[in-house]
């Protein structure tokens, strides 16, 4: 059933899964996610938006802006990091007062979602997300199904883990710990720093 929402929105962060096989792992965009404080099915407090990018080309979404829609409950909450998704009758109330800063955290439009592929991200550790990098546009908290039987598939485990599409110089940044996929009978592997460095070496430290 369909819920109306409103509020301030406090971050604008991209919508995107991660699909992992032991050392194989494969991206799906979605869109983004508007985290906004207000209220959500007559809720008070800080909801999870789920928007499509083509809303997000037109209203142009960014942290200060006051915003409304309908939308409907997830429906499969461990692939998605939003409570609420398929939203619609998007109306911005009112712009952003202030010009965004310039970061960290980067509150400023978010690009589209090519631009985050083309830039590759590195990990991020999850408690200095929450406590620094949870408004910015460079930052994603992305849900992750883990195939543990790449000859079935269906038997997946499912957790959420923390990326930064910033820049490499962003004094903000810490990696965290390595992170390990496990598969069945014991396997597992551990993604090493240099996945990271691979995925990122097209940039400079400012990009």
């Amino acid at each position: 059933m369909k819920a109306s929402w409103s509020g301030t929105i406090v971050s604008v962060q991209p919508r995107i899964r991660l699909l992992r096989s032991l050392d194989e792992r494969s991206h799906s965009y979605h869109g983004y996610v508007l985290r906004i404080d207000g209220t959500c099915a007559g809720e008070r407090g800080e909801a999870g938006i789920a928007v499509g990018r083509a809303a997000h080309a037109k209203h142009r979404f960014r942290a200060g802006m006051e915003v409304s829609g309908v939308a409907v409950p997830v429906a499969n909450p461990n692939i998605e990091t939003a409570e609420w998704y398929r939203a619609s009758r998007l109306k911005v109330l009112r712009e952003a007062e202030a010009e965004a800063p310039a970061g960290p955290p980067f509150h400023g439009v978010p690009p589209d979602l090519e631009t985050y592929r083309e830039r590759g991200h590195r990990r991020l550790d999850p408690r200095t997300y929450q406590n620094r990098c949870a408004t910015c546009m460079w930052g994603c908290r992305m849900p992750v199904s883990i195939i543990l039987d790449k000859w079935d598939p269906s038997r997946q485990r499912y957790r959420a883990e923390t990326f930064c599409y910033g820049p490499k110089s962003c004094r903000f940044y810490r990696a965290g710990r390595e992170r390990t996929v496990p598969a069945k009978d014991g396997l597992s592997y551990t993604e090493g720093d240099w996945v990271d460095e691979s995925a990122t070496a097209h940039r400079g430290p400012d990009d």
